[in-house]
């Protein structure tokens, strides 16, 4: 319980927030949906989007597929994070003890233990490549010396929590603007563009290859959107959030895909590392080029350490938030410094396998609260420690999509035949979705003859 000295929180910003997974009152919720876009825009203008969009380029892929696979995978992942942030104002708590109502209280710690190993993943992938740009920008620094630096910044945010996170998105998300847009400018009418015919047989395997990565990036927002959209007013219209958390998150990603496609082709097929090729092909403005990196990433960041913590409290972990925080802030650092000797790879492994649990939760989540319509919040959590039905079709979709993977860790039988592509997110979703539905059909069959 929290104390009543702390409830009143509103509005302020530096105060460190004190709910954690707690239900925020209706005396406590406060602001717009659109402060949705600016919250999305702001942390999707980052690293990790920037070199999503420069490697499908550095292996050779044509500028029609590489467009189209960046439009066609933010647009799936984009419409899945606003399906989640759309949740927040009904419950007022966290995506993931939203998730526990329909999984159980022990079935709810398999998505909020995978949800933990996500976070932290992604603060590392983003704090290796910020310190990268630290570096480029002073190379007296150490990698370890720069990678710190990110991790005090980060972490003050995440401590303070969800209004100062909601206040440093909305200047990161004018401040990034301006710079990326410059960025681009001086970008758009490079001779190498023009030049770019790249010949590639079966262009569409690299096609799937980079809309599954595309999708799994936007969409691991997903386990945590709510955490963001949770403190406004329960009567907020759902169709305000879906609308502007699509928008801010859709717009972001792409561009900073493009963005990312665009250096990797005028930098040509010798630049291995997207910062440091950033920092070359921008000139004069180089520098500030590579500061819109480093502070995209922590933009990213504070998000990933704050819902980190919340995952910790969703799996009953019983230390404030804050200092869950400052434990996620130690974890990202060292395994930031154990993924900096080979970030390529470290970063196509992770964003690849990430996802494959995140669909079939997904299909679950959405077919309880939007085909089910089961969205009352009455009691978020379930007297059960498992509920059977969404564990259990969350498993099957995830086992049933198993064949469909591809990754340099394993490669499943139809993703070899197929040449590489992988379906796994989509298979992943559908099975656990229609499962999960049939299920509920047959046991309210059950309870209405019994």
């Amino acid at each position: 319980m929290i104390p009543k000295a702390q409830v009143r929180y509103g509005e302020a910003v530096l105060k460190v927030e004190p709910y954690g997974i707690d239900p925020v009152p209706p005396a406590d919720r406060h602001g717009r949906a659109r402060s949705q876009f600016t919250l999305w825009l702001g942390s999707n203008l980052t690293i990790a989007d920037y070199a999503l969009g420069f490697f499908p380029i550095a292996l050779g892929m044509p500028w029609g597929w590489t467009i189209a696979a960046i439009l066609a995978g933010n647009l799936l992942g984009a419409w899945a994070l606003s399906l989640c942030a759309a949740m927040g104002p009904a419950y007022g708590v966290p995506q993931l003890i939203i998730s526990q109502r329909i999984f159980g209280r022990w079935g709810g710690y398999v998505p909020a233990l995978l949800n933990y190993v996500s976070t932290i993943g992604w603060f590392s992938v983003n704090n290796i490549l910020g310190s990268f740009g630290l570096r480029v920008l002073w190379p007296s620094l150490a990698f370890w010396q720069a990678a710190l630096l990110l991790v005090l910044i980060q972490g003050v945010i995440a401590v303070y929590g969800h209004n100062l996170i909601h206040t440093y998105e909305r200047i990161m998300s004018v401040v990034l603007g301006v710079l990326f847009l410059v960025v681009t400018l001086s970008l758009v009418h490079r001779p190498q563009l023009a030049a770019y015919h790249p010949i590639v047989h079966n262009p569409w395997i690299l096609f799937a290859i980079m809309l599954a990565a595309a999708f799994s990036y936007v969409g691991s927002w997903g386990p945590y959107a709510s955490d963001y959209s949770r403190y406004l007013p329960i009567k907020t219209p759902r169709r305000a959030i879906l609308v502007w958390s699509f928008f801010g998150s859709f717009i972001a990603s792409v561009w900073l895909e493009l963005v990312g496609a665009l250096v990797a082709v005028v930098a040509g097929a010798n630049a291995s590392n997207p910062i440091a090729a950033l920092h070359s092909v921008t000139g004069p403005l180089g520098d500030v080029a590579v500061l819109a990196i480093i502070l995209g990433g922590t933009a990213a960041d504070a998000l990933n350490l704050y819902s980190n913590a919340l995952s910790a409290g969703a799996l009953d972990i019983r230390l404030p938030r804050w200092s869950l925080a400052v434990i996620a802030s130690l974890i990202g650092f060292s395994l930031s410094m154990a993924g900096s000797g080979g970030f390529e790879q470290y970063y196509d492994n992770f964003l690849l396998l990430l996802g494959y649990w995140m669909t079939p939760w997904m299909g679950v989540l959405f077919a309880d609260f939007y085909l089910r319509h089961r969205q009352s919040s009455a009691r978020l959590h379930s007297q059960k420690p498992i509920l059977w039905p969404a564990l259990l079709s969350f498993l099957i979709g995830l086992l049933v999509s198993i064949p469909f993977m591809s990754s340099t860790l394993y490669t499943g039988p139809v993703a070899h035949a197929l040449g590489g592509a992988d379906l796994t997110f989509y298979v992943g979703f559908g099975v656990a979705l229609i499962v999960y539905l049939g299920w509920s059909r047959t046991r309210t069959q059950t309870s209405l003859t019994s």
